[in-house]
């Protein structure tokens, strides 16, 4: 409850700095043009993010006859979660990593990479599925993807505000666009700020994917023990991944030192292992 509630503080305050930019772009018709890009932006990534991030790793779907141990797994968690069966996808990839996405649980699919299923026990593996299972579950797509794009659209906006605000420009019909200096403040900070908000939503929704993973498994050991060799084999085997669609996956597939895993859309493992240790098998 508390990751829920926490998230949706950030989003309405995402909405907020959408709103703080349309206002300094056009006053109240600004605002109504902030409204209008995000709207529309965020019906393009409903609808087709899905198909996009599977193409874009070369994802393909495999029957029940080609990966009849992966299939049972990802039947048996659907089972539990409630929701009806994710299409499966194996992505021809060595670094073990793997992750969820589809606009809604009736149009869900979960992907995992050949080297994951390398190197992970079965416990580990069902462990992993129990993960992405509960971001299908619990709608976490929809919500990272509302989230990503609105940070997307917040970005463009400030541009515009400080294109705007350099060549005189920046007041609406209202005439309360804001001064000069306030809007390149605002154009600067906003979409690091926006940025920060994105990706401590992604955060909370990998701590509660693992909060219900643990339960739709039955064993959180299992995931920690998983996350715990995902985490050592990424580093080695990092994946050519793209930084817009890092926080899928259900560790970063991106390599860096401690200032990059400042911005890192995944809490620290160490954290999520810790959290999981805590639980009781249920």
């Amino acid at each position: 409850m508390e990751n829920k509630i926490k998230t949706f503080l950030l989003l309405g305050g995402l909405t907020v700095f959408m709103v703080l930019m349309g206002k300094l772009i056009g006053g109240r018709s600004g605002m109504y043009f902030a409204f209008i890009l995000a709207l529309g932006m965020n019906f393009f990534s409903y609808w087709f993010s899905d198909k996009i991030v599977l193409k874009m790793y070369g994802a393909q779907e495999v029957s029940p006859a080609e990966a009849p141990e992966l299939h049972r797994m990802v039947e048996d968690l659907a089972r539990e979660a409630g929701i009806p069966k994710p299409k499966v996808y194996i992505i021809p990839d060595d670094s073990p990593n793997a992750f969820a996405t589809g606009r809604n649980p009736e149009h869900a699919a979960v992907a995992a990479t050949q080297g994951i299923m390398r190197i992970l026990t079965p416990t580990e593996l069902k462990g992993v599925l129990a993960h992405e299972i509960g971001h299908v579950r619990n709608r976490d797509i929809l919500i990272s993807t509302i989230a990503a794009t609105m940070a997307g659209a917040i970005m463009i906006l400030a541009n515009m505000v400080k294109w705007g605000a350099i060549f005189g420009m920046g007041r609406g019909d209202d005439d309360d666009g804001g001064g000069v200096l306030g809007s390149l403040i605002l154009a600067i900070l906003a979409p690091i700020a926006a940025m920060l908000i994105q990706m401590a939503i992604s955060r909370s929704r990998e701590y509660l994917a693992d909060e219900t993973g643990a339960h739709l498994a039955h064993n959180p050991q299992s995931l920690a023990s998983a996350l715990g060799k995902l985490s050592r084999a990424s580093e080695q085997q990092p994946m050519d991944a793209s930084p817009a669609t890092a926080h899928m996956f259900i560790v970063n597939p991106l390599t860096g030192g401690s200032l990059l895993n400042l911005f890192s859309t995944h809490p620290p493992i160490e954290e999520r292992i810790a959290r999981l240790r805590a639980m009781r098998s249920y």
